[in-house]
């Protein structure tokens, strides 16, 4: 129990060594956990005026990420553009040049056919022309004295051609 109740030479002993530990503390220690503690406050401080400074910089490098999307996807939105337009014209020039080329190949068939068609009838006339020359020339030759034998001479020449 005397822990409890000390007596006076306990408590004088005590006080004077937690005086000398406690000097001993102020003009050694105290200075350096001063110092040290001045130091962290001073780091924290700075940790946090360069944390700001980092968000300032986050903020200002999203506001200018932000505008470099905006702007790719306005270039891309204009590439699509251009391309579709080229394609078009592409397709139209292609249209175009399918069409005059049909046109062409539609012309030159009919003059083909035209032609074709006159060179068959100078040939049919030719012809017809070289019939009657020679059914004339038959018919001259044979001078017949009476109309029906003429008559049957020439049914009977145009059936000789027809058979030809």
């Amino acid at each position: 129990m005397n822990l409890l109740t000390p007596d006076l030479g306990l408590l004088i002993w005590t006080l004077l060594a937690f005086l000398i530990v406690f000097f001993i503390l102020k003009s050694m220690a105290w200075p350096a956990i001063i110092k040290g503690l001045k130091e962290r406050e001073q780091n924290i401080e700075e940790a946090i005026a360069t944390a700001e400074r980092v968000k300032g910089e986050m903020a200002a490098l999203q506001s200018e990420n932000e505008q470099l999307m905006a702007r790719a996807r306005e270039e891309r939105s204009q590439l699509l553009k251009d391309t579709r337009e080229q394609t078009q014209k592409m397709i139209s020039e292609a249209k175009d040049k399918a069409k005059a080329e049909y046109d062409r190949i539609v012309a030159e068939a009919q003059q083909s056919i035209t032609q074709q068609k006159n060179a068959a009838l100078t040939e049919v006339k030719n012809q017809v022309g070289a019939l009657v020359i020679e059914v004339s020339e038959k018919v001259l030759r044979r001078e017949l004295s009476d109309r029906n034998q003429q008559e049957k001479y020439i049914n009977q020449l145009a059936e000789d051609l027809k058979l030809s």
